[in-house]
C-alpha cells in the first residue's frame, strides 16, 4: 500500500512508533490494545484485525492516510500467515445448528499479538523505504462527529468514519470511496459492534459493489446478521442495532439503512430526503408484521409483539422474521452543490426535525468562523437534540461536501437568508 501524506510527516511517525515498540510483540504479555473478541471465526479475522490496528494507531494520532495503508498492509500479510497454531478444539467449541458446516475458531489475543507484529514489521521496512505516494481523493470532504450516552445507563451507540475505504480494504478500481455509518444498539451494545467492525469490510467484497451498490448493501446486511447469529449463539449474546450507512463512490451518494437511524442530505441550505426510516407504526411494515402472524402493539411507543421498538435490526434473534435483516438503499448523483450529509441515530432525529438542521449548522459555523475546523458543529447539534428532551443515546456526524467557509458565503449572499437574519 502506499502513504500520501508527506514524506518527512509518514518517516517521524514511523520513527516514534518504532522507538515505543522496538522489540516484537510478546505474546507473554497483553497486547497494548485489547481485542474486541476472544474468539474469533475465519470470517471475522480481517474486521477484528483493521479496528485493532486502527485503535492502535489513532492512540498515537498516526497520520489517517499512514495508519489506513499500514493497517491493510499488515492484514494482508496476516492472512497469508499460517493460522493453525491458534484454532480451538472443534469439539469443546462447537455450537453450531446441526444443519450447519462446523465453524473453525481461533484464539483471538495470540492471533492479534502476529497481527501486531505484521504491523511492526510493515513499520520498520517502510522506515527504510517508503513506498510511492498514490493518487489522492479529488472529493472534498471533512468529518466531524459527537456521540453522548446521555441519561441512557449504556453508550450502546457506534459510528464509524472511513475517508479511505478502498485503500484500507484493498480496492484498485480507481474509483474514490467513503464510508459512514452509525449503528444505534438496543438490548447491549454488542449488535453494534459487531456491525461497526465488520460491514464495511463485507461491503468491500460484494461483486455487485460497483454495477449494483443496492444489492451489495442488501446482501451486506443480510451477511453481517447472519454472521453475528452464529457469534451471539456461541457467546449468548441478546442484543440488536439499526445501522444508516452512507457511502460516497465517485459523484454518487449511496445510502443504505436498516431501522430508524436516518441520514439526510443538505443541498445549497435546503434539506433534501434520502430515506424513509423503518419503524412499527410505518404502514407498509405493520402489514408485512402481520402477514407474518405477528403483531404491532402500543405500549409507551409502537413495539413489535409488544418487545422491540424497531421493525428492521441486525440482531433481535428472537424476533426474526417480525424484525427483519432486509435493508433498503437509495443512490443519489451529486451535482457539486451539495453542503453536507448527515447521519444520526433515533436519539437524534425524534427530536429535531430535518428542516430545523441547516440553521443549527449555520449557527456553530458562525461560532466557529475564522477558527477552523468544524468539530463544534456535531457538538452543537447533540446540544439541541438534548436541550430537545431526548433521553436516548445521541449520535451525529456529519460529513461537509464543500468546504464549511463557503456554506458561509452562501448564507450571506441568500437574500431569503439575509431577510431572516435581520428579522431576528
Amino acid at each position: 500500500m502506499m502513504v500520501t501524506v508527506e514524506s518527512g510527516v509518514a518517516q517521524s511517525f514511523l520513527e516514534k512508533f518504532l522507538k515505543e515498540f522496538p522489540e516484537p510483540f510478546s505474546p507473554d504479555n497483553p497486547p497494548p490494545v485489547n481485542p474486541l473478541s476472544r474468539k474469533v471465526s475465519h470470517e471475522e479475522i480481517r474486521g477484528e484485525s483493521l479496528d485493532l490496528g486502527l485503535r492502535l494507531l489513532a492512540a498515537r494520532e498516526a497520520p489517517p492516510s499512514v495508519s489506513v495503508a499500514l493497517c491493510q498492509a499488515a492484514v494482508s500479510e496476516l492472512m497469508k500467515s499460517d493460522l493453525t497454531p491458534f484454532q480451538l478444539p472443534q469439539e469443546t467449541e462447537q455450537q453450531q445448528e446441526e444443519d450447519q458446516p462446523p465453524v473453525i475458531l481461533l484464539e483471538c489475543e495470540g492471533l492479534q499479538h502476529l497481527f501486531l507484529n505484521k504491523l511492526r514489521e510493515v513499520a520498520a521496512s517502510w522506515r527504510q523505504q517508503l513506498p510511492a505516494a498514490q493518487r489522492a481523493s479529488t472529493r472534498f470532504s471533512r468529518c466531524c462527529v459527537h456521540a453522548i450516552r446521555n441519561t441512557r445507563r449504556k453508550m450502546e451507540d457506534r459510528h464509524v468514519t472511513v475517508a479511505d475505504f478502498n485503500r484500507l480494504l484493498g480496492i484498485q478500481d480507481g474509483v474514490d470511496r467513503q464510508y459512514y455509518a452509525v449503528f444505534d444498539g438496543h438490548g447491549g451494545g454488542d449488535a453494534a459492534t459487531f456491525a461497526a467492525t465488520h460491514l464495511h469490510v463485507v461491503l468491500s467484497q460484494q461483486e455487485d459493489l460497483v454495477k449494483d451498490p443496492g444489492a451489495a448493501f442488501k446482501a451486506t446486511f443480510t451477511h453481517v446478521d447472519d454472521m453475528f447469529k452464529v457469534k451471539a449463539k456461541r457467546e449468548r449474546l441478546r442484543s440488536g442495532s439499526t445501522g444508516i450507512v452512507v457511502l460516497l463512490a465517485g459523484d454518487w451518494l449511496h445510502v443504505s439503512w436498516l431501522g430508524d437511524s436516518q441520514a439526510m442530505l443538505v443541498r445549497q441550505g435546503e434539506p433534501v430526503i434520502l430515506m424513509d426510516p423503518h419503524k412499527p407504526e410505518r404502514e407498509d411494515e405493520k402489514q408485512r408484521i402481520e402477514n407474518l402472524g405477528g403483531c404491532i402493539a402500543f405500549m409507551g411507543c409502537w413495539r413489535v409483539n409488544g418487545t422491540y421498538a424497531v421493525s428492521r435490526a441486525i440482531g433481535d434473534f428472537d424476533q426474526k422474521p417480525y424484525v427483519s435483516n432486509m435493508a433498503d438503499c437509495s443512490s443519489v448523483q451529486l451535482a457539486g452543490d451539495e453542503d453536507y450529509v448527515l447521519l444520526a441515530c433515533d436519539g437524534f432525529f425524534d427530536v429535531v426535525r430535518p428542516s430545523e438542521v441547516p440553521g443549527l449548522v449555520l449557527e456553530a459555523l458562525r461560532e466557529m468562523e475564522g477558527r477552523g475546523g468544524c468539530e463544534e458543529v456535531a457538538q452543537r447539534l447533540v446540544a439541541q437534540a438534548k436541550a430537545a428532551g431526548s433521553s436516548d443515546n445521541i449520535t451525529v456526524l456529519v460529513v461537509f461536501l464543500r468546504e464549511p467557509g463557503q456554506l458561509l458565503l452562501q448564507d450571506q449572499g441568500s437574500p431569503g437568508q439575509a431577510g431572516a437574519a435581520a428579522q431576528g
